[in-house]
């Protein structure tokens, strides 16, 4: 696996530049009004249309129909045909079907049945005044280059605002956290408000539980877990951050809370969201060990970082010609990670934990692995709800009192069939039979 990870990353010379969702907090002034907005949203973006390193049409038309076939049998495709899922998500969901598959993947709309509250009640009810103004502060931090988001007024940031808001009402124990606004706004971008929230809900509390509340024990978790295995996959780049004093919680967090939302191309993060859906959080520390490979993997790159500033500067800079979805994507996949790697991992770091830590432990074995998963415990959910609750009750039978030997009964001349009719009751009223001069042993009826 190390050596995956440490060969030369080799891009085509001709994949073009597409740095046009880079940043979502920029303090640039805002757009001209009469730049044209590009296939994603982004007003003055780079990808107005397809370049050479994007698959051609006909490519993209199959595999919509693939997806459209698979969604139209959900429950049999993720029953049977799952490997089929998630080969579809690697290969990227086409932007027409992301509406239709990311509720299914994340498991949104069994979620949005079955809650007690409704998302028109959250969005009509009047939120608290301290997470209001809160989030009304990071509304136009929000990707402001989208179309969506460049109004305040506009329908992007009110819906960003209601999605908000609804959460903070559903989990009250658990507020705002300023990481949700990307990917509460990437999920608008794709889905109406209510689905918005719902796979909101399904992201922190199903994909990322104790990401998003108030100790984030999660992600300090994660953060261990990801220099573990950054100890054993890239020995000298973490040799290197342990020198210069780079701890993953200064470059982490921003990371995975955003769902590398802020620092990827979109049609990359897309892609990366399309895996993490599917597959759950093992890609995102796919991604991640694929981005400090990039930045850090080689002796020259190390060698032109000899502090803490230049060494996060390499990590926020890579070149976005190496960030493009194809060729990235395939770096991400080619990480040999599995989830029984992951769990393993998990659980070493988990005993290393103090018990003094600040904060509740982390319980990692609430998150699931994926929309496989996801899929299984629904389902044994909804067979749990239809089955009637059985009490357990003893019971004692009083001992049987012994009885006298039955007596083999004479059959000798007689038929089993009247037998059975005496025993049972009057005999069935039917034609007489013809009667014969004599008995034999044909005349017995079985």
């Amino acid at each position: 696996m190390a050596q995956a990870l440490g060969e030369d990353l080799v891009q085509p010379p001709e994949l073009q530049d597409d740095s046009s969702s880079l940043g979502s907090d920029s303090e640039l002034s805002g757009p001209g009004p009469y730049r044209q907005a590009d296939r994603y949203g982004f007003i003055g973006g780079s990808s107005a249309e397809p370049g050479p390193g994007h698959p051609p049409a006909d490519l993209i038309r199959q595999r919509e129909m693939k997806w459209v076939e698979m969604t139209l049998h959900w429950e049999k495709t993720m029953s049977r045909r799952y490997k089929k899922v998630k080969m579809q998500c690697r290969k990227g969901i086409p932007s027409a079907l992301r509406a239709r598959c990311w509720p299914l993947l994340c498991g949104a709309h069994v979620c949005q049945k079955n809650s007690p509250g409704t998302y028109q009640e959250l969005a009509e009810a009047p939120g608290d005044p301290q997470w209001m103004e809160t989030i009304g502060r990071d509304l136009h931090r929000q990707f402001p280059l989208h179309e969506m988001f460049v109004s305040p007024q506009g329908h992007g940031q009110q819906g960003l605002l209601q999605v908000l808001k609804a959460y903070t009402l559903y989990r009250p124990e658990q507020g705002y956290c300023q990481a949700q606004g990307p990917v509460a706004a990437v999920l608008l971008m794709h889905l109406p408000p209510e689905e918005a929230f719902w796979c909101l809900v399904q992201i922190c509390e199903v994909y990322l539980p104790g990401y998003y509340g108030p100790h984030m024990e999660a992600v300090r978790l994660d953060a261990e877990v990801f220099m573990a295995l950054l100890r054993r996959l890239l020995p000298h780049v973490h040799k290197h951050l342990q020198q210069v004093g780079v701890g993953p919680l200064l470059y982490l967090p921003e990371w995975f809370l955003c769902l590398f939302a802020r620092s990827l191309p979109f049609p990359t993060v897309l892609r990366v969201w399309d895996a993490f859906l599917s597959e759950g959080a093992k890609v995102l520390f796919r991604v991640g060990l694929t981005l400090v490979r990039l930045a850090l993997g080689t002796a020259e790159q190390r060698g032109a970082c000899p502090g803490l500033l230049e060494t996060l500067g390499a990590l926020r800079a890579i070149p976005p010609a190496q960030l493009q979805e194809e060729a990235f994507m395939s770096q991400v996949h080619n990480v040999v990670l599995s989830e029984r790697d992951l769990q393993r991992e998990i659980k070493a770091q988990l005993a290393q934990l103090p018990d003094s830590a600040p904060g509740p432990l982390p319980r990692p074995q609430v998150r699931l692995a994926g929309a496989q998963a996801i899929f299984e415990a629904q389902q044994l959910a909804g067979a749990r709800r239809g089955a009637k609750p059985e009490v357990p009750r003893i019971v004692v039978q009083p001992p049987e009192e012994p009885r006298p030997p039955r007596r083999k009964p004479q059959t000798r001349g007689k038929t089993f069939h009247g037998l059975l009719t005496r025993a049972r009751g009057p005999p069935i009223e039917g034609p007489p039979r013809p009667q014969r001069g004599s008995t034999s042993f044909l005349d017995t009826r079985f």
